[in-house]
């Protein structure tokens, strides 16, 4: 076993990051759960271990959530049971929390006979020392979920109003966090000073408003999308109309550069700058950073497909789909025989042998992880008969874990963090292996290098977290 199979041998983390969770709320609308019901449909990919959405009509508030996707969570039954004017949604896969029923949110409670839910994208940093203290304080908690400290701070300041609760509660709190409050009248959407989370404001009709995580959500129910919601600032939405408050010290941004590299839908704006764009002109600028002959770029469908546009664009090198996916694959299926080796690999993407067989190829990956996926993928190219495998990846070597909502697998399992290019190269079964610069990556979205957190790359974390939150422990899901 070479020392990377070794250092990759422990857990079973994907070679992709995961996801994190994506949320959306609608007031104003007499159909407002309906409507949240298909913006999570199109923020799906952002969470597909659970959904739930939590209803008002500004008397009665009503949940349902579970484990599962949108459709497999929701029936056109249980939808009409959340009726109001007023909804949050939320898809969630878990950075913070164990995968089960008892951490599906949005999560609500019953404070003072008074209803107050949460549905939160982020990670908490100091949630270990707040946790430890609300309970030393007396408080009780039901989830194993960082979110649900939200409520419990809340709960506590809420006798000072509820822009004191407000304003109290995140001063207390660090970290990532994208989130929307719900109360029996008022929705309330909330983003860090640092804005690592997208969060954008839209509007639908003549008075209904919508808060999602991406605009995408916005495109799918035909509503307006009216700006971001600011770094730092507290969107508060009821009755009397709308309401912006920025209780904190401005301070520099630190957008996730992950969302326009891998986790954002391409159909999206986030930060302000087109996510379908962005990665074609990373294939753009990897073009220009490499120099590489071969007779055809080829993306794995669906991760590398935008970059490898712009790469072949650049390049003048033609674009050809080498590899097939097969599109009607579950979530799980019958396991193969032991002979069948490979089988989840092939089963979801299966080579063109007449196209690939004596030529020259570059593959245009987004992100490699643990880098098991992508061997196991170049293996399949050399056995249809690739003459050469060379691999292009539009970012920088992922070199850290992130404490800030992103489930990245510890340092131990990241193939690029004790490993040269050379290494991994060797590992993989390459000819050749390139990354984007963190210049190119950070040129490629339109934006200040200053504007982002680049700790996957770099290391320098804009915020530390508390001393025994670990990476480590973040990637077992406390």
């Amino acid at each position: 076993m070479s020392k990377i199979e070794t250092q990759l041998s422990e857990g079973q983390n994907p070679d992709k990051p995961r996801h994190e969770c994506g949320i959306c709320g609608i007031y104003g609308h007499e159909d407002a759960a309906k409507l949240a019901y298909f913006g999570l449909y199109a923020l799906q990919h952002r969470g597909q271990e659970s959904a739930g959405i939590v209803a008002s009509n500004g008397e009665q508030v009503t949940i349902h959530k579970n484990m599962g996707l949108v459709p497999e969570v929701f029936s056109e039954q249980n939808l009409q049971k959340l009726s109001g004017h007023m909804a949050v949604g939320h898809v969630r896969y878990s950075t913070t929390g164990e995968s089960n029923v008892i951490n599906t949110q949005p999560f609500l409670v019953h404070h003072k006979g008074l209803p107050l839910s949460v549905a939160h994208n982020g990670n908490l940093t100091n949630s270990i020392s707040l946790r430890k203290t609300l309970e030393q304080q007396g408080s009780i908690f039901q989830t194993s979920m960082d979110s649900e400290i939200v409520v419990h701070l809340m709960a506590r300041y809420l006798d000072q109003g509820l822009n004191e609760a407000i304003k109290h509660t995140f001063t207390d709190i660090q970290g990532a966090y994208s989130l929307l409050l719900m109360t029996q009248d008022t929705m309330i959407a909330v983003r860090d000073p640092r804005g690592f989370r997208p969060l954008c404001l839209g509007k639908l009709g003549n008075g209904a408003w919508v808060v999602a995580s991406e605009t995408c959500a916005l495109d799918l129910i035909e509503a307006e999308y009216i700006r971001e919601i600011e770094p730092g600032e507290v969107l508060i939405i009821n009755k009397e109309g709308i309401d912006s408050l920025f209780p904190w010290e401005q301070c520099q941004p630190s957008f996730c550069i992950f969302e326009h590299v891998y986790f954002a839908r391409p159909d999206s704006d986030v930060f302000g700058f087109n996510v379908y764009r962005a990665r074609k002109r990373m294939g753009e600028i990897l073009a220009r950073e490499t120099n590489i002959d071969a007779d055809f770029v080829m993306p794995f469908p669906d991760s590398g497909n935008y970059a490898a546009i712009g790469y072949s664009n650049a390049s003048g090198i033609p674009m050809e789909m080498g590899m097939i996916r097969n599109h009607y694959v579950g979530r799980t299926f019958i396991q193969p025989t032991q002979s069948m080796r490979d089988f989840s690999v092939r089963v979801k993407l299966n080579p063109v042998r007449c196209l690939l067989r004596g030529r020259r190829v570059i593959i245009v990956e987004d992100s490699i992880i643990r880098g098991t996926t992508g061997r196991s993928r170049v293996q399949s190219l050399r056995q249809a008969g690739a003459k050469e495998v060379h691999m292009v990846v539009s970012c920088p070597p992922t070199r850290h874990g992130c404490y800030y909502g992103i489930d990245f697998p510890s340092n131990h399992q990241l193939v690029a963090a004790d490993n040269t290019i050379e290494g991994i190269r060797d590992y993989l079964g390459l000819d050749s292996l390139s990354y984007l610069s963190v210049d190119g990556l950070v040129e490629a979205t339109g934006l200040s290098k200053d504007h982002f957190c680049l700790a996957c790359f770099t290391g320098n974390y804009p915020i530390l977290p508390d001393k025994n939150f670990t990476k480590d422990a973040l990637s077992g899901h406390q």
